[in-house]
């Protein structure tokens, strides 16, 4: 087994490859730098002969079908992206990177020579705002109506990959994160409540730029649950919401600050809420790729306040 992660770099990539390399698995990064700075803050996989860096761009056809064929891949964890406000502002080289970029994986896949399985980061940003729908949780059988070019590309990825099933047997699986939250989440809107706990750590001033409700997910359980469907025998074309807990950006700093009292002084919330429907059902997910782990907000919490109070500790955590 060889698994390819796309987008390693970031967050979630970076945890999905400590996870991976923690099972022994031998894994091929791709992305646009050699970069494992969040790897190492994680993990001590940094130069483990199991692990190889290649860069390139995502947009290159030739290029992410090379390494799949060429390189023995066996499983694909697609994450490279761009995010929301990029897209906003980009949307011609958001959809080459969003969507083309997927395309690429899964033409890749097709064209190996042999089973390459594809699972893949989709979004909760498909759903539109929560008024679209009412208040009720939303499941994979609601139809989606984004509010941004962001969702929109997510949208259109779950639909090729289901075609790319259809047409050529390729079984894949899309998965719908909100906001995913813990060290190594640095970029986008919904970073900010990490960025949040990393301010109460070093003892500075932050403001978080949304108000209202997110449906945080700690992103040790994300990266889990990708390689969890990685890992499933699961045929077919499957698209999975993932739900964590649903908390006020208020009372998420009531919480920091009972695990840190103080913080209350520090952190402060404005801006608008985030356009997108923030109650998902993940029963479906569940019933149908066992073992997918679930940690509390306030545990997950926990975990990456310690974290950051231990990387300020030993200096690997700029301000």
């Amino acid at each position: 087994m060889r698994v390819l992660v796309t987008g390693s770099s970031g967050c979630i990539g970076a945890w999905t490859v400590k996870n991976l390399l923690d099972r022994g698995i031998e894994v091929l990064c791709f992305d646009t730098e050699a970069d494992t700075s969040r790897l190492g803050l994680i993990s001590s996989h940094v130069g483990s002969p199991k692990l190889r860096m290649e860069t390139g761009r995502i947009e290159d056809t030739a290029r992410v079908k090379a390494l799949v064929k060429d390189e023995g891949i066996t499983h694909a964890v697609h994450l490279a992206a761009v995010l929301m406000p990029f897209c906003a502002a980009n949307p011609v080289q958001g959809g080459m990177i969003d969507v083309i970029g997927t395309l690429n994986v899964f033409e890749a896949a097709r064209d190996a020579g042999r089973p390459v399985r594809v699972v893949y980061a989709s979004s909760s940003a498909v759903w539109g705002p929560e008024e679209a729908y009412g208040e009720r949780s939303l499941s994979e059988s609601d139809t989606p109506l984004p509010g941004t070019h962001y969702g929109v590309f997510k949208q259109a990825n779950e639909g090729n990959a289901r075609i790319f099933h259809q047409d050529s047997g390729i079984s894949s699986v899309g998965l719908r994160p909100w906001t995913v939250y813990g060290v190594g989440r640095d970029r986008g809107l919904t970073a900010d409540p990490t960025l949040a706990m990393k301010a109460v750590a070093l003892g500075q001033p932050f403001q978080i730029r949304v108000s209202g409700h997110m449906d945080l997910q700690y992103v040790e359980d994300v990266a889990e649950t990708f390689i969890h469907c990685a890992l499933s025998p699961l045929e077919g074309a499957h698209v999975f919401n993932l739900a964590g807990t649903i908390v006020e950006m208020n009372d998420l700093i009531a919480m920091i600050a009972r695990h840190r009292p103080g913080a209350e002084k520090l952190l402060t919330v404005a801006g608008k809420p985030v356009p997108v429907s923030y109650r998902m059902d993940a029963a479906r997910l569940h019933a149908m790729v066992p073992g997918i782990p679930s940690t509390s907000l306030d545990e997950g919490a926990a975990r990456t306040l310690d974290m950051f109070d231990e990387l300020r500790r030993r200096g690997l955590m700029l301000t």
